[in-house]
């Protein structure tokens, strides 16, 4: 009898082309590349990155941990709620929160859509906006990890102060008038199956009462678990290249001076250049070991963050030119800002 089992015309190649982008076949690429290439290097590139990753491990189980715990807890109420009551207390509730919210990428979508649907001021929003892609517990960790903990802490004032200037700045321009309908449309609904915001709910702390909540942690310390391992592993390998093939004067003479030169340079060359906040510190950790600036490749971090891909992506799909404009200049005057400060206290 003939087989009459339909095959998806297609099904196998995208799956495969689905396969070839993931950072673990980047990886294979990349060592097999130095196998071909240079063979000599191959074990001091694999042996540098699993070391690198065997240094981080402790802080990506922390880190994958919380995560979890605060997802599983339902703690995304608690910055919900930092949206009520005054402007001025909401721009630094926000300011503060954003470097703590355990959101994704898309789910911040409509939950600033939802704030700004409420009545939620733009100047707060903003000053979420901004902080929130600086700096969450998992990203503190790992640049902890990679960078020390006195740029860690660095980032995380940062984002914070960000967050407040970007607020207070847009709240001036309100003032005058500026940005009376800052909305494009307000999305239905997020990519992660998310809602918008919803104030009458409370976090459920002790949340392994509940089965729902235990599979919710279960689900989170696994994907979570994953991507952090696989990003991290890029990273490491692509920093083992960096230190072996690009020359250290090389990276000096492009970023690795004092002045402001060199950290406006680092933070325009960050913004395209960002891969996202997992990848970003290990590679600057081997910049920084070729001469890069504590000053630039803080300034490097913070353009990079506001200006990534979903950052970027998100703010564009809800706001109007003229604001998505101002996020963008907010963040990147704020990147030098913080560059310069922090090499002068470094």
């Amino acid at each position: 009898m003939a087989d009459t089992t339909q095959v998806q015309p297609g099904g196998a190649g995208r799956a495969l082309k689905q396969a070839l982008k993931t950072p673990w076949a980047v990886i294979v690429a990349i060592l097999l590349a130095v196998a071909v290439l240079d063979p000599a290097n191959l074990r001091d590139t694999v042996v540098f990155a699993g070391r690198a990753l065997a240094h981080t491990g402790q802080y990506i189980l922390f880190a994958v941990l919380l995560l979890a715990y605060l997802k599983a807890t339902g703690a995304e109420v608690m910055v919900a709620r930092a949206f009520e009551g005054r402007e001025v207390r909401m721009i630094f509730l926000a300011a503060l929160f954003g470097g703590l919210a355990p959101f994704c990428s898309c789910e911040v979508i409509p939950f600033i859509a939802g704030l700004l649907a409420l009545g939620a001021p733009l100047s707060a929003v903003m000053a979420f906006w901004l902080s929130s892609p600086l700096i969450d517990p998992p990203t503190l960790l790992i640049t902890a990890a990679a960078l020390g903990w006195p740029f860690a802490v660095g980032k995380a004032v940062a984002a914070v102060a960000l967050g407040l200037f970007g607020g207070f700045a847009v709240k001036a321009l309100m003032r005058g008038g500026a940005f009376a309908s800052p909305l494009r449309q307000a999305p239905s609904g997020g990519c992660c199956g998310c809602g918008g915001p919803k104030l009458d709910e409370k976090p459920v702390w002790r949340f392994w009462g509940e089965a729902a909540r235990r599979v919710r942690f279960r689900e989170e310390f696994v994907s979570n678990g994953l991507f952090l391992l696989k990003w991290l592993a890029l990273a490491y390998v692509l920093e083992a290249l960096l230190v072996h093939y690009v020359p250290a004067d090389l990276i000096a003479q492009v970023v690795g001076g004092d002045g402001i030169g060199a950290i406006g340079i680092a933070a325009l060359v960050g913004m395209p250049a960002y891969l996202n906040s997992y990848v970003a510190p290990p590679l600057l950790a081997g910049l920084m070991e070729s001469g890069m600036s504590a000053g630039a490749a803080m300034a490097f971090m913070i353009a990079g963050a506001v200006s990534s891909i979903p950052a970027m992506a998100a703010v564009w799909s809800l706001v109007k030119p003229r604001v998505f404009a101002v996020y963008l200049g907010l963040g990147v005057l704020g990147a030098v800002i913080a560059g310069v400060l922090f090499q002068l206290a470094a």
